[in-house]
């Protein structure tokens, strides 16, 4: 399972790509406006610390507009991926997209049925929410394991990019769920390196270095 930051923050992705681990991006309009940035200038810099797919989403709300900015968005960076929302104008702009050569990762997915159409759309990625479906009650992780057979049921290439990630556990149960891709803030991602026998393990080897060496 690759693993994406999910962030409006240039230096977050600096040091996220320092690790050597970090495959990709995501941004949104929210993390967008907390940056202080436009849309754009933040874009072509996150494209350029973290090698690989970085989502950028559309503010539109008709095909056509979404339509005008993604050929826009396209055009900023060869990393970019057109991020779209899970509507009937969203999935009408990705049939657009995919017959244009433009990749797009199609967001707020809720249901195996959205999911179904925007595989049927010709999306390189989709982004079920788990953590929005936690809130609710149920469970975010069945939502993959649907996709996951849905998708291989019927040879779909779409990728499964679980977003909404908030913790450590969702990290891990997407991976074992078959999620292709997770996406997560800053401080999910660094808490992959976190155990506290890890910790311990390397505070007595360092003591014991130091005894043998005074």
């Amino acid at each position: 399972m690759r693993l994406f930051l999910d962030t409006g923050s240039v230096e977050e992705a600096r040091r996220a790509a320092g690790w050597g681990v970090v495959e990709g991006a995501t941004t949104n309009p929210s993390l967008v406006a907390g940056s202080g940035r436009s849309r754009e200038d933040l874009a072509r810099e996150i494209c350029g610390v973290i090698d690989g797919p970085v989502s950028v989403e559309v503010v539109s709300t008709d095909r056509e507009g979404m339509v005008r900015e993604a050929r826009d968005l396209h055009g900023l960076h060869p990393n970019v991926v057109v991020k779209l929302p899970l509507t009937e104008a969203g999935i009408a702009a990705c049939k657009w997209c995919a017959g244009e050569g433009i990749r797009t990762n199609v967001t707020l997915c809720f249901s195996a049925a959205q999911a179904l159409l925007a595989a049927r759309a010709g999306a390189d990625f989709v982004s079920p929410f788990i953590g929005r479906i936690d809130d609710t009650g149920h469970d975010g992780l069945d939502l993959i394991e649907d996709m996951r057979t849905i998708y291989d049921n019927y040879g779909f290439k779409t990728a499964v990019l679980a977003a909404s990630v908030r913790n450590q556990g969702h990290v891990r149960e997407a991976a074992l769920a078959g999620a292709d891709a997770a996406t997560m803030p800053i401080g999910v991602l660094a808490g992959l390196f976190a155990h506290p026998l890890t910790e311990a393990g390397l505070a007595r080897f360092l003591a014991d270095h130091r005894r043998a060496n005074p």
